[in-house]
């Protein structure tokens, strides 16, 4: 039964995901336009650098996430393929999902190699979907930092004097364009994945709870099973792990760099400018008042706390359950 949620939760989150990144499909297209622009036009060593970073991370992450979800899934093949071929000459055969009535040649090798292609789809979908969120916003994330030091360096320039105070309007203005950009872009991707991360999140507390519930059963009541079906389900919660941490990590790091834009300007020597020139500047503290978020659904806001908080929620219901069960 656990296998059967499992399977089905894993393969509706990708089907969802897939289904809304088709839906916003140019929405997404704009957004990672925007992003090959901001590689193409970059031209000063440090703006690369930062950028550079923040993609390093991203694909950290993401390799991360891929080997974990690939060996998942290749001990998912390995335990299906053992039971396939233990049954392929019983008179009744099981599948993931058991249609009782595919018990001929050949339909019950099809479907079983159906179910199998779908699991891998269900795999790659996800990991696809979570990679390119976080990716963008951690891109979002380097091009706030770009901006507060682009803002340092205006008012720097301003400092020595060498630029005059209409240029360094000039330069506010197209900084004060680009954050507003910049939150503009972040906003599109939240309202595209917003609900459906909602119930990423709520479907992975759960999923936590049941799989190491009966990771405990089986520990405690000292079940007769095959370690390669107790590796299947630890990779599993590393993998669904690995899944929320990374919407965590992104959303963290984009919380932290849009409310740097305000105290960027503070650490900046506003306090050599003229008055009416350092006045400019409060256009952009205003703005960063509120920071950027990744949310999921209207409820909570993605960050490490939120992991740490689905993790000990999990951990509730798996005490809960070990209490009734004993």
């Amino acid at each position: 039964m656990l296998e059967l949620f499992v399977a089905s939760n894993i393969s509706t989150m990708a089907v969802s995901k897939m289904i809304i990144t088709r839906y916003y499909g140019e929405k997404l297209q704009t957004l990672v336009a925007s992003v090959m622009t901001d590689w193409m036009t970059s031209k000063s060593n440090w703006e690369r650098s930062t950028m550079l970073k923040l993609a390093r991370s991203g694909r950290s992450l993401s390799i991360g996430y891929f080997i974990v979800g690939i060996s998942a899934l290749l001990v998912a093949y390995f335990i299906r393929l053992v039971i396939f071929l233990q049954n392929i000459h019983q008179p009744r055969r099981y599948l993931s999902y058991r249609f009782d009535y595919i018990q001929k040649s050949p339909y019950y090798e099809i479907t079983w190699f159906l179910q199998i292609s779908g699991a891998t789809y269900a795999v790659f979908g996800n990991y696809s979907v979570d990679s390119f969120i976080s990716i963008l916003v951690l891109h979002m994330c380097g091009q706030l930092i770009n901006l507060r030091t682009a803002l340092n360096n205006l008012v720097d320039k301003l400092d020595n004097r060498s630029i005059s105070s209409s240029k360094f309007r000039k330069g506010l203005t197209a900084i004060v364009i680009r954050h507003e950009y910049l939150i503009r872009n972040t906003k599109t991707i939240n309202d595209c994945y917003s609900p459906v991360l909602f119930a990423h999140m709520l479907i992975a507390s759960f999923q936590l709870c049941l799989v190491i519930f009966q990771i405990s059963t089986i520990i405690i009541e000292n079940v007769n099973i095959s370690p390669t079906k107790i590796c299947f389900l630890v990779l599993y919660v590393c993998l669904v792990l690995t899944q929320l941490y990374i919407y965590c990590y992104a959303a963290e790091r984009l919380l932290l760099e849009s409310t740097n834009m305000a105290y960027g300007v503070y650490e900046c020597k506003w306090y050599n400018l003229p008055p009416k020139v350092a006045k400019d500047l409060m256009f952009i503290v205003y703005r960063s008042r509120i920071p950027l978020k990744l949310t999921a659904g209207k409820f909570a806001n993605f960050s490490l706390e939120l992991f740490g908080i689905a993790i000990k929620t999990a951990m509730g219901y798996l005490s809960a359950l070990l209490t009734i069960t004993n």
